[in-house]
């Protein structure tokens, strides 16, 4: 495969009928020799209403002769799945990846699996997505601008990982390589704690949900992700357990000493710690419009 062209995947099979799977089979659609699995008919029917004419529940028939195979489900599903993938016939001449949000079980529990039978595995993370799930909120351009993380390290320096790489930007991505476990701490920061907070917010200042009606932009902006399917978000937060438990307790440090400002009425204190919370917002801010434009 190392040998192949840069621009050799033409045949793709996407693994999974939920909002980034369907996302990218419609955005494939069209260009691509492009199939789409999905375990439930309902999924299939409505795939092939928006424009993704292959889609099937039939996984053999999905798989077959496919140079690219995206995993695009639950990562505690993924080791079944990857089985009944090998068993169903997964080509030997093809790359896997998946779109999962947590990295390091991944490469301990998907990525063995196929390389002991032979198969290349390159991990990705396009950070895009939103609160509603589902094919039925699957939208083209979902992949426009986002940041995508392709892991590990080694791959950066094979032909597969350039050609996988490639694929995400065709696609309007940016990419940036980096190891499972240092993936996982950075998303533990910039989007797993957010989703925690946005929920703790929601729960704090909508525990009577008739005060929404007095709400603003600022209530709407910071309870917005806390709308995300629950299920989905246990099951990450519980596989990035770990790294998540320390950005909380970092969050826990930070309200501590706005609350025991509060308590002492530290005018000082209180004003230092918003400026600082304000000037590191802003810093974040710089950063992404230099990079995106």
């Amino acid at each position: 495969m190392s040998g192949k062209r840069v621009n050799w995947m033409e045949r793709i099979a996407v693994i999974g009928g939920g909002l980034l799977g369907g996302s990218l089979a419609l955005r494939l659609a069209g260009e691509k020799d492009v199939r789409l699995w999905a375990r439930r008919e309902a999924s299939v029917a409505l795939a092939q209403e928006l424009g993704v004419e292959q889609a099937s529940t039939d996984l053999a028939a999905t798989l077959a002769g496919v140079e690219l195979v995206v995993l695009s489900v639950p990562v505690g599903v993924m080791p079944g799945l990857v089985d009944r993938m090998l068993e169903a016939g997964l080509p030997e001449d093809c790359l896997v990846t998946d779109v999962g949000s947590v990295k390091a079980v991944v490469h301990r529990e998907v990525a063995p699996r196929l390389r002991e039978r032979g198969r290349v595995f390159v991990g990705s993370h396009p950070m895009a997505g939103g609160e509603k799930q589902g094919m039925e909120a699957a939208r083209r351009d979902l992949f426009e601008g986002a940041m995508c993380f392709l892991t590990g390290r080694e791959g950066a320096q094979t032909g597969e990982g350039e050609c996988l790489e490639t694929f995400w930007r065709e696609l309007g991505c940016r990419t940036e390589w980096i190891d499972p476990l240092a993936h996982d701490r950075v998303v533990a920061r910039i989007s797993h704690l957010p989703h925690v907070m946005a929920a703790v917010t929601a729960r704090a200042a909508l525990a009577n949900p008739e005060d929404a009606r007095y709400g603003g932009g600022g209530l709407r902006d910071t309870t917005r992700v806390a709308g995300g399917h629950p299920g989905m978000w246990a099951e990450i937060l519980l596989e990035n357990r770990e790294a998540v438990g320390r950005s909380l307790v970092e969050a826990r440090d930070f309200l501590g000493e706005i609350l025991a400002s509060l308590e002492s009425g530290d005018h000082e204190a209180v004003l230092r710690w918003l400026t600082e919370a304000s000037e590191l917002h802003a810093s974040g801010r710089a950063v992404i419009q230099n990079e995106c434009g």
